[in-house]
């Protein structure tokens, strides 16, 4: 509740920048208890001045060594100034209680509408929220809110 507040009030003078999203509550566990291995669709807020919007899938697998996950991304980047992009990224993420830092490399370029495009790596800081959903920020050549919400497996 004391880090709620706080929260609270940093974000209220500007001091941080809290999305929208994140007290959206599922009524799971949060912390070590939220299992996070599996299949996840993430969404960023607009960013570059709301031109830009990024969303894709991402899925965890173990990694032996306790905390830490291996990762893959497709990442796909929607901007008014160049058009599309869809790249394919490596990744660990790695677990420290209910935060979690995902470090990408890039494996492939899928479609780019640009040559020569410099495209940096995306990576992610996130606070788990539960097992289902996780919120923070893309931290890349840009910045911006970002909400991971738990695959949802349809039947085939």
């Amino acid at each position: 509740m004391r880090y709620a507040l706080i929260a609270c009030l940093l974000g209220c003078l500007g001091l941080i920048a809290l999305p929208a999203f994140a007290n959206e509550g599922t009524g799971d566990k949060t912390g070590d208890s939220a299992d996070i291995l599996g299949n996840w669709t993430f969404q960023t807020k607009p960013y570059r001045e709301g031109q830009c919007l990024m969303t894709g899938t991402a899925r965890l697998t173990p990694n032996p060594e306790s905390g830490l996950y291996d990762c893959e991304l497709t990442a796909v980047e929607v901007c008014s100034m160049w058009g599309r992009s869809v790249v394919l990224q490596q990744c660990k993420a790695r677990r420290f209680g209910d935060q979690l830092s995902i470090r990408s490399e890039i494996d492939q370029f899928l479609e780019s509408k640009l040559e020569n495009m410099i495209y940096v790596p995306d990576n992610f800081a996130l606070t788990i929220q539960s097992a289902k959903r996780m919120y923070g920020s893309l931290v890349s050549a840009a910045t911006a809110p970002a909400i991971f919400i738990r695959a949802e497996e349809g039947m085939s």
